[in-house]
């Protein structure tokens, strides 16, 4: 999306109030200003939606024939509201909470009935590391765990509890990994670690794919909101880039009814300007000669500016169409360095120009042949000039 091309309107505007602003009250100014402020306005809401697309196309990973066919897909769906978006992942956030919670009460079922066990008691409690005397301990066991720390951390409510219940998984074969890592195999602990690990693995193969499918569900629906947030926030861009259209067409209507308010309040450029005027077109260079020749198409809208030879009679515009191209070649020349004082030049009253297109190699570059200008025009009226 294009920044809006009102800012150069109103610049144009602006330069016609200053180089012929007499008759006009200051009621002109604020209405200038007020403009400027919107245009400013608009382009910031512009470079909003031209970034959010920007950062969207560097995300988008380059998409095979099948993803692309899914992504069409999607697109035809019905995209809530970003509002309703969060709702509705509050919702399912609450949804799946419940269900891990009952899985975590079903994993609570099997931790009670190795805690039940006759050789569960060495493992309840952290291990007595100074009243063993085990001063190689921590050297061995790089974290410790037992099933206190795990009951504390299920029935935790600050936050710092488990996330899921693969991490008490972790944790109760840690405890059984920690004692027959330390302990000799031989030995009574490591026996009895070892055969509670297996007893716990036997159960925990039955909750799994219970875990599994909750994992997979909420793998889905955390895709599936992230498609929809995307596409609610596509939806949201996209009215808001039809809406700045909106806004900018709107605007750009009222700069036009400004604009010829001002030139009706401004004097009739005369023959001499005209002639001025004339002349100072043979000065630019080809790609401000197409500007211009687009300005005159916009208040002459059979005339082909992108024609191959083109004959342009100064004195049939209109004013609004010559004060435009007035303003716009001051700027063009002053841009080039070039004196524009006097705007002087050939006595004449047609340009002929003659171009001929770019082509994508570049390697022909678009050609003007401006010829002597405004040839007869000017004697047909008056031959004493006009102030």
């Amino acid at each position: 999306m294009q920044p809006p091309t009102e800012s150069l309107v109103v610049m144009e505007t602006v330069g016609i109030t200053n180089m012929e602003g007499n008759g006009l009250d200051d009621s002109f100014k604020y209405r200038v200003d007020g403009i400027f402020q919107t245009v400013d306005e608009l382009e910031q809401r512009v470079v909003e939606v031209e970034q959010f697309y920007s950062n969207m196309n560097k995300k988008q990973p380059t998409a095979s024939k099948g993803s692309s066919t899914l992504k069409d897909k999607d697109k035809d769906r019905h995209v809530p509201s970003i509002k309703k978006q969060q709702q509705d992942a509050s919702k399912r956030e609450a949804a799946a909470a419940k269900r891990m919670q009952e899985l975590i009460r079903q994993f609570g079922i099997i931790l009670r009935q190795l805690l039940t066990h006759k050789w569960a008691w060495p493992f309840m409690q952290p291990v007595d590391v100074e009243g063993l005397g085990l001063h190689d301990y921590y050297q061995v066991v790089d974290k410790p765990m037992d099933f206190s720390t795990i009951k504390n951390q299920m029935e935790a409510r600050d936050g710092t509890g488990y996330k899921n219940v693969r991490e008490m998984c972790a944790d109760v074969r840690l405890v059984f990994k920690n004692a027959m890592k330390y302990n000799d195999a031989k030995s009574d602990v490591h026996v009895m670690a070892k055969t509670l690990l297996g007893k716990f693995e036997e159960k925990w193969l039955v909750l799994l794919p219970k875990v599994t499918e909750e994992e997979k569900r909420r793998e889905e629906e955390e895709a599936e909101a992230q498609l929809d947030m995307q596409l609610a926030q596509e939806a949201a861009h996209a009215k808001m880039a039809r809406d700045l259209s909106i806004e900018i067409d709107k605007l750009d209507m009222h700069l036009e009814e400004l604009r010829e308010t001002i030139v009706q309040k401004c004097r009739k450029m005369s023959t001499e300007d005209k002639r001025k005027l004339g002349a100072a077109l043979t000065r630019l260079p080809p790609e401000d000669i197409s500007k211009a020749l687009e300005i005159v198409a916009q208040g002459n809208p059979g005339f082909q500016a992108a024609a191959e030879e083109v004959d342009l009679d100064i004195d049939a515009q209109s004013e609004s169409t010559l004060w435009r191209l007035k303003v716009f070649v001051k700027d063009a020349l002053e841009a080039q360095g070039k004196s524009d004082t006097s705007m002087g030049g050939n006595n004449n009253n047609k340009i002929n120009t003659t171009t001929t297109n770019n082509t994508t190699n570049n390697n022909n570059k678009r050609k003007r042949e401006i010829c002597d200008a405004i040839a007869k025009t000017a004697k047909k009226k008056s031959k004493k000039p006009t102030s």
